[in-house]
């Protein structure tokens, strides 16, 4: 392939293919219907195939439409199996993988960016690329001090692409709903455009990233690599090697899983309060596990290593106390002071009448991870999770509806359900409520209250 598509003729006219193709093969499947064969079995095929075209698409134009891919990718916990089961593989391969840029392209890239003698830089480096994201490819090298590092690269054009997928993809918004039952994917669009750009500056992640491997150094849970050197649209950390999260996911033993989980979840509270910056970009591609010398020995020595902070959340004080405060009161159920705190923090308009009764009806089966010492993430908990905010006939969807997240919150709720969707991929049992008790403020500042003591099970 040859570089990233930057002229927007190019790409939007692949983006406009499918919408297109979808309703050919929609035509296609009817066609078949009246020919006599099973609608089930049409309907997975129309699936696969519209699978097969979109997460194509995506990964082939990188820039905004693979990171929607990516965002999206995050949430396949929630769709019904039936429909999880042709998109799964398609999805997961868009975490990791995209078409390299050619060699040429690269040198030429390095060359702009670390200078003509950039060579010399490196005792070593690898043409071909070890990974790709959605705004750049990562090179193994050997640095000229002799550590191994990779190197990020921007991708040329990248930055417009970015901006303008983001665009184009919020008028075909319809055609991706059915991936993610229960979300409006245009907010998501939207909000992935406001805050993404960020990701095409090197300077802010280089700085976000040193101040999370600085205060992790020598953590026994979290390991994040260092930044060796920095320059425009070139970024080159320490290499990490590591198992990927996608293949515990995939293959993982339930100890393993379980493991993960655990680090997963340890990470997501613990790095907002040690480092006032929360990692917005919880997929799986982010995250390795670190077996240390004996990749056969026990899971509970597992370190998770964390890859990947072009986009954070700005969080001085850490999660905002109003989080905890909120969770520990609805654990308490104590339906007045949730709902005045919600008023108060614009989760409900001045306008809006709310019964604090719903309210509680509503958040408590979305919180069950936290009332327990140990709770099993499963598809199926997320799956219902979906089903119920997504049914119109259900009191949770008509009460959704009239709810509002306020602009500060956006993130924070975006990396809360997307590391709860990879959990629930991971299929982890997870003590949530003791990492949220000691990162959390305010939610265990009210003792026990209505949290039970025993582990949960959800089913599968």
């Amino acid at each position: 392939m040859s570089d990233l598509p930057r002229k927007a003729v190019t790409r939007t006219a692949k983006l406009a293919a499918l919408p297109l193709g979808f309703a050919g093969r929609t035509a296609l499947g009817l066609g078949k219907r009246i020919g006599g064969r099973p609608a089930e079995l049409i309907a997975t095929e129309l699936q696969q195939r519209t699978a097969e075209q979109l997460f194509a698409t995506l990964g082939q134009l990188k820039g905004g439409a693979m990171k929607l891919g990516q965002a999206l990718s995050v949430f396949e916990s929630a769709l019904p199996e039936q429909i999880a089961g042709p998109y799964r593989a398609a999805l997961t391969k868009l975490q990791e993988a995209a078409p390299p840029m050619p060699v040429k392209t690269v040198h030429a890239a390095l060359a702009e960016r670390l200078g003509e003698d950039w060579r010399d830089l490196f005792e070593e480096f690898d043409d071909r690329p070890a990974a790709a994201a959605s705004i750049g490819q990562v090179h193994r090298a050997v640095w000229h001090d002799g550590r191994r590092v990779a190197v990020k690269v921007q991708y040329p054009g990248a930055g417009e692409a970015l901006l303008s997928d983001l665009t184009q993809l919020g008028r075909f918004a319809r055609l991706l709903g059915p991936l993610v039952p229960g979300m409006d994917i245009k907010p998501l669009i939207s909000e992935l455009r406001d805050r993404v750009s960020e990701e095409l500056d090197y300077g802010l992640e280089a700085r976000a990233q040193s101040a999370h491997a600085q205060e992790f150094a020598g953590d026994p849970d979290v390991v994040v690599p260092a930044v060796v050197h920095q320059s425009d649209q070139v970024l080159v950390t320490e290499w990490m090697e590591g198992l990927p999260l996608s293949e515990v996911i995939t293959e993982g033993t339930q100890e393993q899983r379980d493991r993960a989980g655990q680090l997963l979840a340890r990470f997501l509270f613990s790095g907002a309060a040690r480092t006032g910056l929360l990692h917005a970009d919880p997929h799986p591609g982010n995250f390795r596990l670190l077996t240390g010398d004996d990749p056969d020995g026990p899971p509970e020595k597992w370190r998770l290593g964390v890859l990947d902070f072009g986009t954070v959340d700005r969080l001085p004080q850490g999660l905002p106390a109003e989080i905890g405060t909120a969770l520990r009161l609805t654990l308490d159920g104590r339906a007045e002071a949730v709902h005045e705190l919600l008023r108060e923090e614009g989760f409900v308009k001045p306008e809006i009448e709310l019964d604090p009764g719903a309210v509680l009806d509503y958040l408590l089966p979305i919180i069950e991870p936290a009332q327990v010492a140990e709770f099993t993430f499963t598809r199926g908990w997320m799956r219902a999770q979906a089903t119920r905010i997504a049914d119109p006939r259900s009191p949770a969807y008509q009460l959704a509806r009239r709810l509002n997240l306020p602009p500060s919150y956006l993130l924070i709720h975006r990396v809360t359900m997307s590391t709860i969707g990879v959990l629930c991929q991971l299929g982890a049992t997870v003590r949530l409520r003791e990492e949220m008790e000691a990162w959390v403020p305010g939610f265990a500042a009210a003792g026990g209250g209505a949290a039970e003591e025993e582990s949960r099970e959800t089913p599968a």
